[in-house]
C-alpha cells in the first residue's frame, strides 16, 4: 500500500483514539477489542502497569469498571497531529465495587469522583486502529476523593 492511501486526516485520528474511551464508557467490551490493534500497548503511568494486548487491557479495564461500573470519560479537548491524538478528558464515576491497588483493595466508599486524565494515543496507520496508548490519570485527587489520601 502507498504512504499516501495509509495516511489519516487528524478527523480520523481523533476518531480512532477516542473509540476505545467511548467503548469503555459503554461498558462494550467487544467495542474496546474491535476498536485496538492485537498488540496495543496500553501504558498507565500513574499505577505504573504497563502491558500488551487486548486480554491484557479488558483486565485492567474490568477492573476499574468493577470500581465504578458508572464510570464514563467526559472528553474535554482533543487534538491530532500525524497519528497521534492528544485527549484531556474528566472521568466521572461512584466507588461501588472494590478498587484494586498497589496497597490492596479499597473497599467500595459509594463517593462520586471526578478526576482529570490525560491520554496520548498513536493509531496504526494500516488499521486505523488505536495501537497504543499513554494515560496520565490524576491518581492523587481520586484518593482524595475516596478519602484514603490526604
Amino acid at each position: 500500500m502507498s504512504a499516501q492511501a495509509t495516511k489519516l486526516s487528524p478527523q480520523q485520528v481523533i476518531d480512532a483514539a477516542k473509540a476505545p474511551m467511548l467503548a469503555y464508557g459503554k461498558k462494550d467490551w467487544k467495542a474496546v477489542v474491535a476498536s485496538i490493534t492485537p498488540d496495543y500497548v496500553y501504558d498507565e503511568v500513574s499505577t505504573s502497569r504497563k502491558v500488551t494486548g487486548a486480554d491484557a487491557v479488558l483486565a485492567i479495564w474490568k477492573g476499574w469498571a468493577t470500581a465504578f461500573p458508572d464510570s464514563n470519560a467526559k472528553i474535554n479537548s482533543v487534538i491530532a497531529s500525524g497519528n497521534t491524538a492528544v485527549i484531556e478528558a474528566t472521568w466521572l464515576g461512584t466507588h461501588t465495587g472494590p478498587l484494586e491497588t498497589p496497597n490492596g483493595p479499597v473497599p467500595a466508599t459509594g463517593k462520586h469522583i471526578t478526576w482529570r486524565t490525560c491520554i496520548v494515543v498513536e493509531i496504526d496507520a494500516e488499521t486505523g486502529k488505536s495501537n497504543a496508548s499513554r494515560q496520565y490519570n490524576d491518581i492523587g485527587t481520586l484518593m482524595q476523593q475516596l478519602g484514603v489520601a490526604s
